[in-house]
């Protein structure tokens, strides 16, 4: 599978990775066993990077991922993990907690659950808006100088965030979603990532599964956090759907799908970027991954912006006001 960098400083990496957070039911029942054959189906198709987060699951992610990889050579798979969201009991969302001495603490929880001497990549979730960067990155260095991490990242850092931090500490890469429908990280954001030689890992490829070509209006099930986001609700969705009706029409231009097309796009908008895809499943899997045979030329870039031009999707990003004021939505 091709290669890519994570930035200037971090490890290569396959052309896509498996985001693993819909494997303990963010979207709704997961099942246990699929998601471990999907992980395995994705190593053995030469994806490498796992990425997950302490909170998923309430760590019930990063046990299932521990279980997949047991036995497997250390080197043949990379684990990226965030930590720092705060959950309840009941599965509720609070704040979060990116001090020095909770970084520490939920490290020790992370490499206990997936089995692992160390990470890969290790990352704030988010910025604490009562704690300076600085002293985060400060203690996760303190950890890449134990050996307990290897590559330091950030997740939805605004441009300001990204420098302060870099200032501190190599950074490998920011994870941010990024898709046909969310460009806003083409404003501020990457040029300055670009600037710092900082790769980027791009999650909600398809839009949490709005594009991809998959999506029904009545989809959601219990436990399902997309009921609650506005670009799944009524009068959106038929204006977002009616997007993915046109980018069908591209997809079957090209004999691909559209979820395809979509993880292309992506793709195509720069080596620096690294796609990760949420399948759950091997068949999803197996269709996000064709998207690395599909070849976009410029005639083919310029019918996708047609089909869904920037800024054409109805909704906002994000469900929950705790998501909506992330540092990277301040640009």
């Amino acid at each position: 599978m091709e290669q890519r960098n994570l930035g200037n400083t971090g490890p290569a990496t396959a052309a896509i990775g498996l985001g693993c957070m819909g494997m303990s039911g963010m979207y709704g029942p997961a099942d246990r066993a699929e998601g471990i054959a999907t992980i395995h189906a994705a190593l053995d198709a030469g994806v490498t990077l796992l990425d997950t987060g302490d909170f998923y699951g309430m760590g019930h992610n990063e046990m299932l991922i521990g279980e997949a990889v047991k036995g497997l050579s250390r080197d043949s798979y990379q684990l990226s993990v965030k930590f720092g969201a705060m959950r309840d009991p009941a599965g509720g969302w609070s704040t979060y907690d990116a001090r020095p001495e909770a970084v520490k603490n939920f490290l020790a929880y992370s490499l206990q659950r997936l089995g692992a001497e160390y990470i890969d990549v290790y990352r704030p979730s988010r910025l604490d808006p009562d704690v300076p960067i600085e002293e985060t990155i400060g203690a996760i260095a303190e950890m890449v100088k134990a050996g307990y991490v290897r590559h330091i990242g950030l997740s939805e850092m605004g441009a300001e965030t990204i420098r302060r931090a870099a200032a501190v500490h190599p950074i490998c890469d920011l994870q941010i979603e990024y898709s046909l429908i969310s460009r806003g990280p083409e404003e501020a954001i990457f040029p300055t990532t670009r600037e710092l030689g900082i790769g980027v890992t791009a999650y909600g490829v398809l839009s949490r599964g709005l594009i991809s070509g998959h999506w029904r209006k009545d989809a959601s099930r219990a436990g399902d956090f997309r009921a609650m986001s506005p670009r799944f609700q009524a009068g959106n969705v038929d204006a977002n759907l009616a997007l993915v009706d046109a980018l069908q029409v591209v997809a079957a231009a090209k004999g691909a799908t559209v979820a395809q097309i979509a993880i292309a796009w992506v793709a195509a908008q720069g080596r620096d970027i690294v796609p990760l895809v949420g399948a759950r499943r091997r068949d999803r899997l197996s269709e996000a991954l064709g998207a690395l045979d599909v070849v976009l030329s410029a005639a083919d870039l310029a019918a996708i912006e047609h089909a869904v031009p920037k800024g054409a999707a109805a909704g906002d990003r994000y469900p929950t006001p705790l998501m909506a004021h992330l540092d990277s939505e301040q640009g």
